[in-house]
């Protein structure tokens, strides 16, 4: 599996990202062609090579054109340039995630619906260029997973549009919720809202060195030159090597519930799905006086809580929810489409060290498919089973 390791020892932003891609092998001009699926127009691509405190860096800028008009940006306007575009629907998909990941930490530092709130710091076009610009570079090296180092914030203060405001700025101690930090003291912003919505939306996982091969090595270049930290984002690309799995930790959310009509519980746990938890189970229990129960339990990754929280207090009858952390180990799955006589099914591989260990069909194929046949479903999900074991 090809992963890649952003090392965020001098923070990270977007302009950053693009340098340390282009700098691992990402072909500058076949980037620009790339862009060009989105409608937006008025900027220039450019690069070049940097020095930031002895280490040879790429350097890579949205150069604003005079004619343009760089302004701030809405959800609408986001998602209005998003479907316009011709890119590829896994790109569109990340690229969404990675902007309502910002717009939801801005409204929430603001106070507002993150669909009326505008994004003052980033101007539309050079935003726009850094979220996708990204997606579209770690697309074109073939990056299936990746890791990142806990990342360095810096400190002191930034000068905004709302005033001078502390280091980390709001939003981006936000967005960075659950992920890990610290600050090496340099009186700077390194990292941005834009690096700190890239980074915690596209990794698995923060740690200090994945077990891996390394074979490309790229450093993207910050705008200043200190003399006691290279200002450079470092990704390191490579094959995953060693045990295959995930060793990570989630948070899990517990509440005991016995005021609530049965019937609601189906759709309080797709929404919780669907806001993403990782799992969600329910258990019968007795509570004090013999009064039957549920316990609704919630497994989720730490950014999540806040928002999960809030979906159960309105859509429960809760008045207090316990938390507690917990690891997990999970095998690397993927969805594969096996064809069958009966049409396509999806099925669910988990492997480990590049073995298939189980090998299971989605039951919503198996329940159409039954659905479509006539055939029971529970001899439908037999003999799909026997042709699809590992």
């Amino acid at each position: 599996m090809k992963i890649a390791y952003f090392d965020c020892y001098a923070g990270i932003s977007g302009d950053m990202c693009l340098g340390a891609l282009v700098d691992a092998g990402v072909d500058i001009a076949d980037l620009k062609k790339a862009l060009k699926n989105i409608p937006i127009a008025g900027y220039q691509l450019t690069y070049r090579k940097a020095v930031r405190n002895g280490i040879s860096a790429t350097k890579v800028n949205v150069a604003i054109k005079r004619h343009a008009h760089q302004r701030s940006i809405r959800w609408k306007d986001i998602e209005k340039i998003i479907k316009a575009s011709s890119l590829a629907p896994h790109i569109k998909q990340k690229g969404t995630s990675i902007f309502k990941r910002l717009f939801e930490a801005e409204a929430k530092v603001h106070g507002e619906d993150f669909r009326a709130v505008h994004l003052h710091e980033l101007g539309g076009i050079d935003c726009i260029v850094d979220v996708f610009g990204t997606v579209i570079g770690l697309d074109m090296l073939g990056i299936e997973k990746i890791y990142a180092s806990p990342i360095n914030l810096g400190s002191g203060t930034v000068q905004t549009a709302h005033g001078i405001l502390p280091v980390p700025a709001p939003a981006t101690a936000e967005l960075l919720k659950g992920c890990p930090v610290h600050s090496s003291g340099i009186p700077f912003e390194l990292t941005t809202p834009t690096g700190a919505a890239i980074i915690a939306s596209l990794t698995t996982e923060f740690l200090s060195t994945p077990d891996m091969q390394i074979e490309q090595v790229g450093y993207g270049a910050g705008n200043k030159d200190f003399t006691t930290l290279s200002n450079t984002l470092r990704i390191m690309i490579g094959e995953h090597t060693g045990a295959q799995y995930t060793d990570a930790a989630v948070t899990i959310i517990e509440a005991n519930i016995d005021d609530m009509n049965p019937q609601l519980y189906e759709a309080v746990v797709e929404k919780l799905l669907d806001a993403g938890a990782l799992d969600v189970f329910l258990e019968n229990i007795i509570m004090k006086k013999g009064r039957p129960a549920i316990k609704l339990t919630v497994m989720a990754k730490a950014q999540d809580v806040d928002k999960l929280s809030l979906l159960l207090f309105s859509e429960t009858t809760t008045i207090g929810l316990r938390f507690y952390t917990a690891q997990r180990k999970t095998l690397e799955r993927e969805i594969v489409k096996v064809k069958t006589k009966y049409g396509e099914v999806r099925v669910k591989r988990s492997s480990l060290h590049g073995t298939v260990l189980t090998s299971a069909p989605e039951y919503d194929d198996l329940k159409a498919l039954a659905t479509k046949t006539g055939i029971p479903l529970k001899k439908l999900a037999e003999e799909i089973r026997a042709l699809i074991v590992p």
